[in-house]
């Protein structure tokens, strides 16, 4: 891992869940991790009620657009966390991969995408700190 580790976080649209991981970790490590997320099959916009979730926690994703999962991106990141895209995500040698398993959030209410929300800030803590005692 080079000295500032890279991430990126992979959900089908990436609409929603790597979104809002990516705007955690962003947001929690500023420029000490450089932040990717993209999707298998990448939505036309960030879900809405997503954007109003990190909102509300002082986390702002509005600037933020899908983006499609790319060989590239993947190679370029030291830990890959995808949230069910399955077999789409290339796997190469020398990378961190885990599978979060988190409700998606496309299609809820606020009070549903709330609970999500939280999950994922709770993984994101726990990976910066992985990241923090990582030897470089």
């Amino acid at each position: 891992m080079s000295d500032t580790p890279s991430v990126l976080f992979v959900c089908v649209h990436n609409a929603g869940r790597s979104q809002m991981a990516a705007g955690w970790l962003t947001h929690l490590a500023g420029d000490r991790v450089e932040v990717r997320s993209a999707g298998s099959a990448p939505a036309d916009r960030i879900n809405p009620v997503a954007v109003e979730a990190m909102r509300e926690v002082g986390v702002d994703i509005t600037d933020q657009h899908p983006k499609i999962l790319t060989t590239d991106a993947v190679q370029a990141s030291d830990v890959v966390i995808t949230m069910g895209c399955g077999d789409a995500c290339p796997i190469f040698p020398g990378k961190r991969y885990e599978d979060w398993k988190l409700d998606d959030p496309a299609g809820q209410g606020i009070e549903a995408v709330r609970p999500i929300r939280d999950e994922i800030e709770r993984r994101v803590r726990a990976l910066l700190k992985e990241l923090a005692q990582d030897p470089a």
